[in-house]
């Protein structure tokens, strides 16, 4: 069976269904009033979670899913891959409150077709939501600058590695909020993980960081989130474990 051809958003009388993908039931709602207010868009449905998504996508059929990076539950950037997955012809636009290019380009790479921010007028993410719709890529002029010149090579290969190589999705999002001023319980408590679990990803961060205390990372983080700017967001040396003391063994009986 061949899909009917997508049509044009701006056509006379035509509403184009939005699926909305976040687990903030506030900020779904007043989106969604929003969009429902437009004469060529209407939402079809909420969802807050990947597997409330899948099942969202299979009966009500969207013409794009607006997903928010942040779910509590799983990574949005991982939703988008599975969307594109199973239902190639669907285009995502992610949506997210982090001000990042390296977010951007992961969100393009796992099949995204634009990226908005939440701080926004509802205007741009209208004006985002209509180009998507269209076939077209939607990214802020910043964040597509800096993208093509990340992508232009000014740095020499071999000698930096990105933050976005090194860390995954959740350990990206960590790092971030360690350097928001966050301590482990709150980003526990905002991203919806154990203490155990953010400490564990605190950890691996270290290591791939080549960063051997608490307070190393800290620092760290707070002077990229200060300083990040064109091919300085990822200014750090190739990866060296962190090589950890030996244990100390029983002495020889001949020592003792």
């Amino acid at each position: 069976m061949k899909a009917a051809p997508r049509k044009s958003p701006e056509a006379a009388g035509i509403e184009q269904r939005v699926l909305l993908v976040d687990d903030h039931p506030l900020v779904c709602e007043g989106l969604a009033q929003r969009i429902n207010g437009e004469p060529d868009l209407e939402v079809c449905g909420q969802a807050r979670d990947a597997h409330a998504t899948m099942k969202a996508i299979e009966k009500l059929r969207p013409h794009i899913a607006v997903v928010d990076l942040a779910l509590g539950e799983g990574s949005g950037i991982e939703l988008v891959k599975d969307v594109k997955l199973r239902y190639p012809h669907l285009p995502t636009l992610v949506l997210s409150m982090h001000d990042e290019a390296l977010y951007a380009e992961r969100s393009l790479r796992a099949g995204a077709k634009g990226y908005v921010m939440k701080q926004q007028e509802t205007d741009v993410v209208l004006q985002a939501i209509r180009q998507v719709l269209r076939g077209q890529i939607y990214l802020s002029e910043k964040v597509r600058d800096t993208i093509i010149n990340r992508i232009g090579g000014n740095v020499t290969e071999g000698k930096i590695t990105s933050l976005a190589e090194r860390l995954s999705n959740r350990e990206l999002e960590i790092f971030q909020l360690i350097g928001d001023g966050y301590a482990t319980q709150e980003i526990a408590r905002r991203l919806h993980l154990s203490s155990k679990t953010v400490a564990s990803h605190r950890e691996h961060i270290k290591e791939k960081l080549n960063l051997r205390t608490s307070e190393e990372l800290a620092r760290f983080a707070i002077h990229w989130l200060r300083y990040r700017v064109t091919n300085v967001d990822a200014a750090l040396p190739p990866h060296e474990p962190v090589k950890k003391p030996a244990k100390l063994g029983r002495k020889p009986a001949a020592e003792r």
